[in-house]
């Protein structure tokens, strides 16, 4: 299902969507950029709010959550900081600005390189999920500025044209393809994350029977 989702999110964007009449048929990067985008700030919203309740209650499982949904939010934070470089060359005439967005959103990647690192490096699991919960609780902070920045600042990159307050500012022919090509990469990421989660609670259990013996 979601391979064919995605298939006909593609489609969709590349052959049937028009073209911008500004940027021309750069504008189909978004259809790939925008899902990444949002798939990156709520897999690390996740995260976030995983950490304080990891903190605040204790329970096992949540840890081993945030840590499996850690690489599936970083992929996506890059690829969505890649496709925003290539978006931005035809549009802005240069691939790297040092824009409030763009900024906010590399700061963003590197909290997901924080967050894994320390699992990966950091051996005693208590002293590691400590840690994490910390870079996750600060990382959070980073959500809103990434979100607001356009607002706040004066930046290169354009608004938003899509939020949960107003209409959306797109038109419909273009809408259309990035609900179905958000579907699809929320599907690929659910399936890594679930895959990455079965593994993750596998090593636990096995991790803790060797230290009975």
């Amino acid at each position: 299902i979601m391979i064919l989702v995605i298939a006909v999110g593609l489609m969709y964007a590349l052959f049937i969507s028009p073209s911008d009449y500004i940027q021309g048929d750069s504008v189909r990067i978004m259809y790939v950029h925008v899902p990444s985008s949002f798939i990156a700030l709520g897999c690390f919203g996740f995260i976030g709010i995983g950490s304080i309740l990891n903190l605040i209650f204790k329970i096992k499982f949540i840890p081993l959550m945030t840590k499996s949904l850690a690489p599936v939010g970083c992929i996506f934070s890059l690829v969505s900081i890649v496709t925003g470089s290539l978006w931005g060359k035809p549009t802005w005439g240069i691939w790297w600005v040092w824009d409030a967005r763009l900024t906010s959103m590399s700061i963003l990647f590197l909290f997901y390189l924080a967050y894994i690192f320390t699992w990966k490096f950091v051996n005693n699991f208590e002293k590691a999920n400590k840690i994490s919960s910390v870079i996750g609780i600060i990382g959070l902070f980073n959500l809103p500025i990434i979100k607001y920045s356009v607002d706040w600042w004066s930046t290169l990159h354009q608004p938003s044209s899509i939020t949960l307050t107003s209409a959306p500012t797109i038109h419909y022919t273009m809408l259309i393809p990035l609900i179905i090509m958000f579907c699809g990469m929320a599907m690929y990421s659910l399936i890594i994350f679930l895959m990455r989660y079965k593994t993750e609670v596998m090593k636990f259990k096995l991790d803790k029977k060797k230290n009975r013996k």
